[in-house]
């Protein structure tokens, strides 16, 4: 299971908090990773590359998200979109 933050909202050493909550995990998927075959290097590449695609994703999403509220504003103003 993992670890909850000691405290809610922000504080300084929540993000360190967060990597020790995450370590087992990540741990396991890596020794996992590599008894399947993979070396650390693809590992690590790969991991890069997950994270820049979620990151692109938030992105869009928070694009779509914004343009959604700019419809529903405008549907609601009773102006059509544009």
């Amino acid at each position: 299971m993992i670890r909850k933050p000691r405290r809610t909202g922000d504080y300084p050493d929540r993000v360190v908090d967060c990597q020790e909550a995450m370590e087992p995990g990540f741990q396991a998927i890596i020794d996992c990773m590599i008894e399947a075959g993979w070396n650390r290097e693809e590992i690590k590449q790969s991991l890069r590359r997950l994270i820049a695609a979620d990151n692109m994703t938030q992105k869009e999403n928070a694009k779509v998200e914004a343009e959604l509220a700019i419809a529903r504003a405008m549907i609601r103003a009773g102006r059509p979109k544009p």
